[in-house]
C-alpha cells in the first residue's frame, strides 16, 4: 500500500498566529488580542482590554491578511496540494453573538480560498483554533455557558453555506483535548478559573458544550453539502511506559484517557467507558440536556486529524525527569534527542501514534501538525541552512510512509506546522521558527515582514513532487 495519489501534502497555520489585521475589515477582538508577548521561557500576560504600552503579537501575526497572495504563491511553488488555515470567528461575527455576519470578513476568506483554488490547493479549514471572540468571554463566561453552542453553530452554518463550493475538508475544534491536558484553558475555551470554582466540573462541562457544538456542526454541514468531510483534531501525546513494571502500563493508559475521551465521543458518538473512567478519576460530573446523546450519536466525524511533535514516558517511579512539549509534558526518554526548546524528537513515535489511532478507530487519519521549532540563522548572503529541519522532517515523513506502506494505515495527508514563520502560541515569540519561509520579524514585533526561502523550501518541494519517495 502506497500513499494516496491525491495525498494532501501541505502546511498548517492558525489565524491568531499568522493572519494579523486584528481590527481591519470589521473584525472584533479575540482572546488572543489581549495576550501580551512574553520574554523567552515566560507565560503570556492576559489583559481585560488593550493596553497602549503593551505588545500583542496576534495584532499583526506575520501579516497573512495583507500578504496572502504572495504567501500562497510561494506555497504553490513548493507544490502544496493543501493548506490548513483557520477562520477567525470574530472576523465573521465581531462580537460572536451578532445577528448579521460581517460581509468584509466573509469576502476576505472568499478571496483567500479563490487564491488557493487558483493553484489547485485544497483548503483545510479549522473552525475553532483558539480564537474565541472576546465578547463571548465577558458577556457569557465563554464555553462554561451552553449558549455558546447555539452561537458557534450559527457561525459555522454561516461560513459553511458561504464556502460550500470552495471547501471540502473541515475541522471543528483544534486540539480539543488540550482543554484537559494544558494548564492554559484560556486558549482552548476562553476560561480563567475563579478561586471558588470547581475546576474539574467547569472543564468537563465546557468540553461537553464543545462536543455538542462539534456534533451539531457536522449535522448541519452535511445538510448544506453531503460531500463535506469533517474531522476532529487531537493533540496526540505519544507515551511509553518508563519500565516493564505493570504499574507503569496503567500510568500510560491514564495519560491517554483525556485524549481518547474526545476521540471516542467524536468518532463513536458516545461517552464510552474510557470517558466514564476519566470523569470518575476527577470526581466530576456533566449536566446533559435532553437530546444530547442523540446529537452526539448523529454528529460523528469522518476522519481524525491530529498534531504530533514529541513523545514522553510515564511511570510510578519518582526519579522520572519531566520534559516540556506541545501544551503538555512527559517524562524524559534517555533514547531520544531534544529540540532547542526541550521537546523530545521521536520519529518512530509518529508511526506508533498512527497505528494506535487507526487500530482504535478504523477511520482515515490526517496529520495536520508536525514540525520543529528552531533558532534560524540568516547568513550574510541571506541564506538559511536549516539542515536540522530537513533532518527532522525527513525522519518523521519516513516513519509516516512506513505506517502506510508496512502497517496499512489509511492516511489522508500531511501538513507541516508553520510552513512560514508565525508567532508562537505559547509565548508570542518569533525566535522559535518552524517555516520553510523566513519572515523578517523579531520578538518585539520589529522587522520588514519580508519573506525569503530557507534551504528546506526546495527540499520539501522535492518531497511533494515524488509523493514522499524523496525521503527514502
Amino acid at each position: 500500500m502506497n500513499l494516496r495519489k491525491n495525498f494532501l501534502w501541505g502546511g498548517a497555520t492558525a489565524a491568531n498566529q499568522y493572519e494579523g489585521g486584528y481590527l481591519e475589515g470589521g473584525k472584533g477582538l479575540t482572546i488572543n488580542d489581549v495576550e501580551m508577548g512574553a520574554e523567552h521561557g515566560k507565560k503570556r500576560e492576559i489583559h481585560d482590554s488593550i493596553q497602549n504600552d503593551a505588545y500583542y503579537p496576534s495584532h499583526e501575526g506575520t501579516d497573512f491578511y495583507h500578504r496572502y497572495k504572495e504567501d500562497i504563491s510561494m506555497f504553490a511553488e513548493m507544490g502544496f496540494k493543501s493548506f490548513r488555515l483557520s477562520i477567525s470567528w470574530a472576523r465573521i461575527f465581531p462580537n460572536g453573538d451578532d445577528l448579521i455576519p460581517n460581509e468584509a470578513g466573509l469576502q476576505f476568506y472568499d478571496d483567500v480560498f479563490d487564491e488557493l483554488l487558483k493553484y489547485g490547493i485544497e483548503p483545510i479549514v479549522t473552525l475553532h483554533h483558539f480564537e474565541l471572540p472576546l465578547n463571548l468571554v465577558t458577556k457569557y463566561g465563554a464555553w462554561r455557558n451552553r449558549q455558546l453552542v447555539e452561537l458557534s453553530v450559527r457561525y459555522a452554518k454561516t461560513v459553511m453555506e458561504r464556502y460550500k463550493n470552495k471547501v471540502k475538508y473541515w475541522i471543528t475544534f483544534n486540539e480539543i483535548n488540550a482543554l484537559f491536558i494544558s494548564s492554559a484553558p484560556w486558549h482552548m475555551a476562553g476560561i480563567l478559573y475563579k478561586e471558588d470554582e470547581n475546576r474539574h466540573n467547569t472543564m468537563l462541562q465546557a468540553a461537553h458544550h464543545q462536543l455538542i457544538a462539534s456534533a451539531l456542526t457536522v449535522i448541519e454541514g452535511k445538510k448544506i453539502n453531503p460531500d463535506f468531510q469533517f474531522g476532529c483534531m487531537l493533540l496526540y501525546p505519544c507515551t511509553y511506559a518508563a519500565t516493564c513494571n505493570p504499574e507503569d502500563q496503567i500510568t500510560v493508559r491514564n495519560k491517554l484517557l483525556s485524549t481518547y475521551y474526545f476521540g471516542d465521543v467524536q468518532v463513536r458518538g458516545k461517552y464510552t467507558n474510557t470517558c466514564s473512567s476519566y470523569i470518575d478519576s476527577l470526581d466530576g460530573s456533566i449536566d446533559f440536556e435532553l437530546g444530547d446523546e442523540a446529537i452526539l450519536a448523529k454528529g460523528t466525524v469522518d476522519y481524525i486529524s491530529f498534531s504530533y511533535y514529541f513523545s514522553g514516558i510515564e511511570g510510578v517511579g519518582e526519579d522520572i525527569e519531566m520534559a516540556e512539549g506541545n501544551l503538555s509534558s512527559g517524562g524524559k526518554n534517555p533514547y531520544l534527542d531534544m529540540t532547542e526548546w526541550g521537546w523530545q524528537i521521536d520519529p518512530i513515535g509518529l508511526r506508533n501514534s498512527l497505528n494506535s489511532l487507526y487500530d482504535r478507530y478504523q477511520v482515515p487519519l490526517f496529520i495536520v501538525e508536525n514540525g520543529i521549532g528552531a533558532l534560524d540563522e540568516v547568513k550574510n548572503d541571506g541564506s538559511i541552512e536549516d539542515d536540522y529541519r530537513i533532518d527532522y522532517l525527513r525522519q518523521h515523513i519516513s516513519a509516516m510512509v512506513d505506517a502506510v506502506e508496512k502497517d496499512f494505515v489509511d492516511l489522508i495527508g500531511y501538513t507541516v506546522w508553520g510552513p512560514i514563520d508565525i508567532v508562537s502560541a505559547g509565548t508570542g515569540e518569533m525566535r522559535k521558527r518552524y517555516g520553510f519561509i523566513y519572515v523578517d520579524k523579531d520578538d518585539q514585533g520589529h522587522g520588514t515582514l519580508n519573506r525569503s526561502k530557507k534551504k528546506s523550501f526546495d527540499w520539501y518541494k522535492k518531497v511533494i513532487e515524488t509523493n514522499g519517495n524523496y525521503v527514502k
